[in-house]
């Protein structure tokens, strides 16, 4: 390390130390006489500017917080403080490039104004106005300092996302060092290319991919549409008929051609169409909920869009080439195998106050028959004061009592009324069968949750259209396909009809994998399928807690 650079490190440490003590704004003007002289003076502009941030809590001087400061401080100590976005009074080629990923931040479900995107493009613009900013280098200091900070800052959340991540979301390579930063930016800055670096930062899931596309057709289509909104509560007048069309028409559920407001049919199949696309129960009767729905507008839709790519980030850089997904607001199971899926199946999550939760794990057997151990919280919430107002209920629900010996005793020699949730010495155990709660499957994998995908003994269920209505464990319309795709690369060639035997005669059984399969339960409520961008409700309210990250 040579003299110049050690000052320069020994300067920023100083400047680090400064944290705390709030300064004033950094010179926004210095003119030159000659602009070769700009590369002499950018450093001293520059070293100002990280200065400024240090003593104002990380946050710069258009009021956006810095990524980090001590990647700013690297990146410039390694070039001595020199300008890296310009020579001389000349902006590197990719300077265009950058702002372009900047003011496109959108179609990457991203926020352009995290990225500085109003001072940069000020910046340029006074640029484009005259000779005199082109010698100023407080400016071009500015400009370097923002660009700097905004390509560090979209090659993090374009790799690990915006939000936050969570201990089931944090990965091994969570970290984007300040070395490593500072090598990328040196790399797309030597190659002249900033976008092949940055889609390097970008998941290649199949899912991200599509959705992103998604997002940018829809954007096309209808990112610069704003339309009336409805009333809140629907009326059978010729005035909301016609509101309601307009309406219908802007989103395409609804054909113009020789349609007239009377025409009922026509309106209630646009209606219908709609609530299916947007998951609603298609009765065609513009109800509270399909209001609310047709009262989003394109920007609202873009930013839950958007916290769905955030949530892709989060998953691994590489999927196994075999996994099971259950997508909870989506109410839906698929098992991809090469980017395909081949099994599907609607399932039952949890309610908003039992939620299934978000999980990583590994599939390891299913049971034939299962008997159901009844959680003590359902057992202290709903069954116990059922069983003190009558004790025939046990049997009603097909349980038994088990000590804690493992011994089945009679319902008839426990005080009931004594037994509470600090004493309560006793498992309920709902005994195989069809009438048990989980069916005839029951899949289990390792998790801290006590949750498992299995069979329910209440089908009917699958055909509501909010299937948030189970404790917390998911229950698969598809069980059979998905026990026979668990069993289909058994080496054991005749364990295919051995599973079909144990279930005609309903043998209680237990089947332990050769080919464990990885299990994601997760949180989507936007995907791109069929072609098209389709949502989801947030059920359990996720994309709320998320919108802040997003501002």
């Amino acid at each position: 390390m040579n003299y110049l650079k050690t000052g320069w490190v020994l300067l920023l440490i100083m400047t680090a130390a400064a944290c705390g003590r709030k300064k004033g704004q950094p010179r926004q003007q210095e003119i030159v006489q000659n602009i070769r002289q700009l590369d002499e003076v950018v450093p001293e502009q520059v070293r100002e500017r990280l200065e400024y941030v240090a003593g104002n809590e990380g946050v710069m001087e258009d009021s956006v917080p810095a990524f980090r400061l001590a990647a700013l401080q690297y990146a410039y100590s390694e070039g001595k403080g020199a300008a890296l976005w310009s020579k001389n009074g000349q902006a590197a080629q990719v300077t265009d490039s950058m702002m372009q990923w900047i003011n496109a931040a959108g179609n990457y479900g991203l926020n352009p104004a995290h990225y500085h995107a109003r001072a940069l493009n000020d910046v340029q613009n006074h640029f484009r106005a005259g000779k005199d900013a082109q010698k100023d280098a407080a400016l071009w200091a500015k400009m370097d300092v923002l660009l700097t900070d905004a390509f560090f800052k979209m090659s993090y959340h374009l790799h690990y996302g915006v939000a936050p991540r969570d201990s089931v979301t944090l990965r091994k390579d969570s970290l984007l060092s300040d070395t490593v930063l500072a090598n990328l930016l040196q790399t797309a800055l030597q190659n002249g290319n900033i976008s092949a670096v940055l889609q390097q930062q970008e998941p290649f899931h199949p899912g991200y991919v599509a959705l992103k596309e998604g997002v940018q057709q829809f954007s096309l289509q209808f990112g610069g549409m704003h339309w009336d909104t409805l009333p809140q509560q629907y009326y059978d007048t010729l005035l909301f008929k016609q509101q309601l069309a307009a309406r219908l028409i802007q989103t395409g559920q609804l054909d113009s051609t020789g349609f007239t407001v009377t025409d009922s049919v026509k309106l209630k199949n646009a209606v219908r169409k709609f609530q299916k696309e947007f998951n609603i129960y298609p009765d065609g009767v513009a109800g509270k909920r399909t209001i609310q729905l047709l009262n989003k507008q394109p920007q609202d839709w873009l930013l839950q869009a958007a916290l769905n790519l955030d949530r892709w980030r989060k998953l691994p850089d590489t999927l196994p080439g075999r996994y099971l997904l259950v997508n909870i607001p989506a109410f839906r199971l698929n098992v991809m195998e090469d980017t395909a899926s081949v099994v599907e199946s609607r399932v039952i999550v949890g309610t908003p106050r039992t939620r299934t939760p978000i999980l990583n794990s590994v599939m390891t057997n299913f049971v034939l028959y299962p008997y159901w151990r009844v959680p003590y919280s359902i057992v202290f919430k709903e069954m116990l004061p059922q069983i003190k107002k009558n004790v025939g209920y046990l049997a009603e629900k097909n349980l038994e009592v088990v000590d804690r010996h493992g011994n089945v005793v009679s319902p008839d020699s426990v005080n009931w009324s004594k037994l509470g949730r600090n004493h309560f010495p006793y498992v309920l155990r709902q005994m195989d069968g069809l009438d048990n709660s989980l069916g005839i499957l029951k899949f289990n994998f390792a998790n801290k949750f006590s949750v498992y995908l299995h069979d329910t003994n209440n089908r009917s269920l699958f055909s509501n259209s909010n299937r948030a209505l189970s404790h917390g464990c998911v229950r698969v319309q598809a069980w059979d396909s998905l026990a026979m795709y668990m069993i289909r690369n058994d080496p054991r060639p005749e364990m295919r009809d051995s599973v079909r035997a144990w279930l005609d005669n309903e043998e209680q059984r237990v089947y332990s994998m050769t080919n464990r399969l990885p299990i994601y339960i997760r949180y989507f409520t936007a995907e791109m399928r069929e072609g098209r961008l389709q949502f989801y409700e947030d059920v359990y309210g996720e994309d709320k807690t998320l919108e802040k990250y997003f501002k």
